[in-house]
């Protein structure tokens, strides 16, 4: 099978989480004094498609392990209603692969005029938004040529969790960073095969995931879309039960991601409910239990489970859009940089 784009760049991403360990240290480290010494009141998040998915990511690391907390600005609030709104001892965090998205550096401008200290995510050089931050954080994933953001969203990932361990101070979540890469070169291998012809059936499908798992939901359900015209929808595991559940059939695939932590349990009891009920429910955990379960590979720490569980659902959902027929580097009516005003 010829590599496409997609796949070969997310192979790169251990190597992309590598660079960036080693290039942002100190800008990671300089970003911790300061906080330390002035803590924010809360955090605002500015991103579009991929990237706030990745901000939905940070969201739950800020507040899970900081206690500050997070909400989601649409960016035309900056970039076309532009009111005043208090944004003194804030932490503005926009998150833009390319850098130049005109709403959302408006909108950065926009924050930074009404008070907001401005940390901006950028896989690009020299971009407008490195005119405007306060702080630039590199993503370091390099030049992606696949239409669908792989190794540059596992990277914008990354990047969160070293900036919330080093605010948090939490030694053992550092440590656990600092193993990434050799966790996602192992995770690269492990077998998903069991999933590819039930979801590649699919013209409709769910994907499930609470707490830090939520923003790759919402990734996985684009990616679907994306790569593979299925109309996947994401949504929390605790708001199934208020509407979508109406939707399960018999044999209606649903994807789970579960990660270690206090939601767990939670989680594979709605699993159940829904093979109850005939679906084909897949879930991604950390441990192998029982059948249609998918796994990934590494004793890691609950928050980066997620990291990895993207990753190897990269390589899941291109040989899935290339059973379809799809060019998962070339999306219909797509292009790589969206520019939205």
């Amino acid at each position: 099978m010829i590599q496409t784009h997609m796949e070969r760049e997310s192979l790169q991403s251990p190597g992309v989480v590598a660079k960036q360990l080693l290039e942002n240290k100190n800008i990671i480290n300089d970003l911790g004094r300061r906080f330390i010494n002035n803590r924010p009141a809360f955090v605002v998040t500015c991103a579009r498609g991929s990237s706030d998915h990745a901000a939905a990511y940070a969201k739950y690391l800020f507040e899970i392990n900081l206690g500050i907390p997070v909400l989601s600005l649409g960016p035309s609030i900056g970039s076309v209603y532009c009111r005043k709104m208090s944004l003194h001892n804030s932490l503005f965090l926009v998150v833009s692969q390319s850098g130049q998205s005109p709403d959302l550096v408006a909108c950065s401008r926009w924050a930074k005029e009404n008070g907001a200290f401005v940390v901006a995510l950028v896989n690009e050089n020299n971009t407008p938004l490195h005119d405007i931050a306060d702080q630039i954080i590199p993503i370091h994933a390099g030049r992606e040529q696949s239409v669908a953001a792989t190794k540059s969203y596992i990277g914008s990932l990354a990047a969160m969790a070293q900036l919330v361990a080093v605010l948090s101070g939490d030694q053992e979540f550092a440590e656990m960073i600092t193993k990434l890469p050799e966790d996602l070169e192992k995770n690269c291998c492990s077998d998903w095969s069991r999933a590819v012809t039930s979801l590649a059936d699919a013209n409709d499908l769910l994907v499930v995931g609470r707490g830090v798992a939520h923003g790759i939901t919402l990734e996985a359900a684009l990616k679907f879309k994306e790569t593979s015209a299925i109309h996947a929808e994401g949504f929390s595991s605790a708001e199934l039960m208020h509407g979508p559940m109406a939707l399960i059939c018999r044999d209606y695939p649903v994807l789970v991601f579960s990660q270690d932590d206090e939601t767990s349990a939670g989680t594979r009891q709605l699993v159940q409910t829904l093979r109850d009920k005939g679906a084909r429910a897949f879930i991604v955990q950390q441990e192998k239990n029982e059948i249609d379960e998918l796994v990934v590979v590494g004793e890691t720490h609950s928050h980066l489970a997620p990291i990895m569980m993207i990753q190897r659902f990269y390589l899941l959902v291109n040989e899935i859009a290339i059973l379809r027929g799809y060019d998962p580097d070339h999306p219909r009516h797509l292009q790589k940089v969206t520019e939205t005003k």
